[in-house]
């Protein structure tokens, strides 16, 4: 399953936050940082300092999106 972050950035131009504010903010690791520009998969620990941090769920700023599933031929 993969992973997107989209609403993640979206909620950061909203609120003005940079991606380094966001570190600063949550505690996350420049690591972490670099995975979520990616749209790779982070640990729930990172999750979890993000929404404390932006007072919000983590379905406000992921979403999990299915495999694509090969169709036979």
């Amino acid at each position: 399953m993969a992973v997107s972050f989209r609403k993640l950035r979206y909620k950061m131009v909203d609120e003005k936050i940079s991606l380094a504010k966001l570190m600063r903010m949550s505690g996350i690791t420049d690591y972490a940082a670099k995975q979520i520009s990616k749209d790779r998969d982070v640990s729930t620990e990172v999750l979890t300092k993000i929404c404390t941090a932006l007072h919000c769920e983590v379905q406000e700023i992921v979403d999990f999106l299915p495999d694509e599933v090969e169709m036979p031929k």
